[in-house]
């Protein structure tokens, strides 16, 4: 062999070297080079994969029990950790976070990194750090599959200084770090980043059932949200949400979006939306979050209580309203600051069967329905003259129809502050307007 290498010793000890953990010019000591990989799902496939293919030695383990493509693989999470310089864990949530650490804590060497990509909630992320001390760090990534496998991640990182210093070149390889103080911090930050995820998914799901109910057609719709602030998830997800989808593998499940969404409003305690709507979305937990936008808006059997309730504002006749609710219904609501409640009998004889002199100006809209099995809620936006009412809905699915068992409202304040009392001389302009 001509040239530099024609000695084959040469050859393999130059070979070798390559091999070698790789010496950090700042801190004068040997970085990581051996990496455990605990999870091998979508994302931690492709981390491992990432990794692999630059030049680190890694040995996989899965709970399931899957081999991932050409990743050396263990039947046994002790056996990866044990001669591991890294053990980065990415697993579904923090309960097979716990389960995993606590299998393989005995196995792992003193000097071993636990590097955490999962995202779990902050308590629960306090409490690995708590658990393995300064050798945790926790390290949430922004970015799904094809980000993992450009090295794109944006990454999340705390912990103590020496040891995100010895696993900063394997975070390098992933993608960019932004240093966070605390292990509870990146992993709420990582649950606020994914809740705008969530907030464009259900903002997009909205737009596509606004054009459906228009006629409008998919792809010129698709055409047109790439063009606005949807467009870099219009664009991604193309393949999911046409007339007729073609099958693509999910790079981030419904599933995991709701998990995540589900850990936010529990480590808040603050109502979120998103985590309601995404765990009711009637799709398989496995589908691609993009799924959860093509879903079709509710059953059209759950407006038709809610429509007769306004025909009957519309025309004032009370057959409307005994169609729309239960007969045990009750209209409830505060009037001249003290609470009233209206049998259905009581409410409906408040109509006279004609509409309101001042109909045509008149407006009503159903704002939000939300379905739960046999239950649902919906709210509601009337506009009658000066006044405007806010209706809050309970409706059951009773002897296969859905209709309204109770409403609350809310009547707003007119300039003056007050809301004047209707005497019997007036029912008659009350008509439509009786809340």
């Amino acid at each position: 062999m001509a040239g530099r290498y024609a000695d084959p010793a040469s050859l393999l000890c130059k070979i070798c070297a390559c091999r070698r953990p790789v010496q950090n010019p700042t801190l004068g000591r040997m970085t990581p080079h051996s990496i455990a990989v605990l999870g091998l799902g979508r994302m931690g496939t492709a981390i491992a994969t990432r990794l692999v293919d630059n030049d680190w030695d890694l040995v996989g383990w899965t709970r399931s029990g899957r081999t991932a493509g050409a990743l050396e693989t263990t039947d046994d999470p002790n056996h990866a950790v044990a001669k591991a310089d890294v053990v980065l864990l990415a697993l579904f949530d923090g309960r097979a976070c716990r389960q995993v650490v606590d299998q393989v804590r005995d196995s792992l060497r003193t000097d071993t990194i636990v590097l955490n990509t999962s995202t779990i909630a902050p308590e629960e992320a306090a409490r690995l750090a708590r658990q393995l001390g300064t050798r945790y760090v926790h390290a949430p990534v922004l970015g799904s599959v094809p980000a993992a496998a450009a090295g794109a991640l944006r990454i999340l990182a705390a912990g103590d200084q020496d040891a995100l210093d010895r696993v900063r070149p394997v975070l390098d390889v992933l993608g960019t770090v932004r240093r966070v103080d605390d292990a509870a911090t990146a992993a709420a930050l990582k649950l606020i980043a994914n809740s705008s995820l969530a907030g464009a998914v259900l903002a997009l799901r909205d737009s596509l059932r606004q054009a459906d109910a228009l006629g409008l057609p998919r792809a010129q719709v698709l055409g047109v949200l790439e063009l606005g602030q949807l467009g870099g998830l219009v664009a991604r997800k193309r393949s999911f949400l046409t007339d007729t989808p073609t099958a693509g593998t999910a790079e981030f499940t419904i599933g995991a979006l709701a998990k995540d969404m589900a850990l936010l409003a529990t480590a808040s305690d603050t109502p979120l939306r998103s985590a309601a709507d995404l765990a009711d979305t009637p799709a398989a937990p496995e589908a691609d979050i993009a799924v959860a936008a093509t879903v079709p808006t509710v059953d059209v059997a759950v407006l038709e209580p809610l429509r007769a309730y306004i025909r009957g504002h519309a025309t004032g006749d009370p057959t409307h309203f005994r169609d729309a609710f239960l007969p045990t219904a009750h209209i409830e609501g505060i009037r001249n600051g003290a609470f009233v409640s209206w049998r259905l009998a009581e409410y409906c004889a408040l109509f006279d069967g004609r509409p309101a002199p001042d109909e045509p100006a008149r407006s009503r809209r159903i704002d939000a329905v939300d379905v739960h099995g046999t239950v649902a809620t919906a709210s509601m936006t009337l506009r009658h003259g000066t006044d405007t009412f806010t209706d809050i809905f309970l409706l059951v699915h009773i002897d296969g129809n859905w209709r309204i068992a109770n409403k609350a409202y809310h009547r707003h304040s007119r300039s003056d502050g007050t809301a004047p009392a209707v005497s019997r001389a007036e029912r008659r302009s009350f008509v439509g307007q009786a809340e």
